[in-house]
């Protein structure tokens, strides 16, 4: 009797090209605009194009137009999904591949150690650079050192940016709005971007390091009821939880690196 193969699941046929993993693997650390993408891999845009569509097809790549210039898009790596269809791809194999992998992603970095410290950066720095800066200090449990800043500082942080912080049990009383020059000369383990605009004009660290930019819309430009408007800081919340988690990851590896 002839036997019907089984086709390999399709997260792993969309990983397997070489052009794909590479895409992937860039836009696991950063968003990043076709022209960036062309750039860092020297690639034809055509082919980044092509390939970028296939994994938009394929529901592993999502697009935003950036709030700084609508002629410009940002793909981000939903890495959640990616893990999800990458754990379930190595279940169907062999139950093995996947049971050691129960533990939460990140669980906090060794307090014994000096701490990594994180800059993030948004225009106003009244509300996504103050929630990443808060929630990155929340989730690490304090091992690592969040800081944040905007191009153009408002006056004081956003009310729905506090009450939604509080209601995760997130004190945001001593969070104020301050320019970026106050940081200018120190040294950061990872510098993010949260917001389009401020990524041009983002300054330079000691060490020149790698930029990482997050593309998120402004929960602070949502329109509607007080209600709406909040949903919008919320959701804002749980991308930026997903991001971090993912992060925390990263930053452990590299405090080991840096300790070993």
């Amino acid at each position: 009797m002839e036997q019907t193969l089984v086709q390999p699941p399709e997260v792993l046929k969309l990983a397997g090209h070489a052009v794909r993993w590479n895409v992937l693997t860039a836009l696991a650390r950063s968003d990043y605009r076709v022209q960036d993408l062309v750039e860092r891999l020297s690639l034809p845009q055509n082919l980044v194009s092509y390939h970028l569509r296939q994994l938009r097809e394929g529901q592993l790549v999502t697009e935003r137009r950036s709030a700084a210039d609508e002629r410009a898009v940002f793909y981000h790596l939903d890495l959640e999904r990616f893990q999800a269809l990458y754990l379930a791809a190595g279940e169907t194999l062999h139950p093995a591949v996947t049971a050691a992998l129960t533990a939460p992603l990140a669980q906090g970095l060794p307090s014994n150690r000096a701490p990594l410290r994180v800059l993030f950066l948004c225009t106003e720095n009244s509300a996504r650079s103050q929630m990443a800066e808060a929630l990155l200090r929340h989730l690490s449990r304090g091992t690592v050192e969040a800081f944040s800043a905007g191009s153009r500082p408002a006056e004081e942080l956003h009310p729905l940016a506090r009450r939604c912080m509080e209601r995760l049990g997130i004190d945001m009383s001593r969070a104020v709005p301050k320019h970026f020059e106050v940081f200018r000369g120190q040294r950061f383990d990872a510098v993010i971007t949260v917001c389009d605009r401020v990524l041009e004009t983002c300054p330079t660290f000691p060490d020149d390091l790698e930029r990482i930019h997050w593309s998120f819309l402004d929960p602070a430009t949502v329109q509607g009821s007080e209600a709406e408007q909040l949903r919008a800081f919320e959701q804002t919340s749980l991308q930026l939880t997903a991001r971090i988690r993912f992060l925390l990851t990263l930053l452990q590896r590299k405090h080991n690196s840096r300790e070993s």
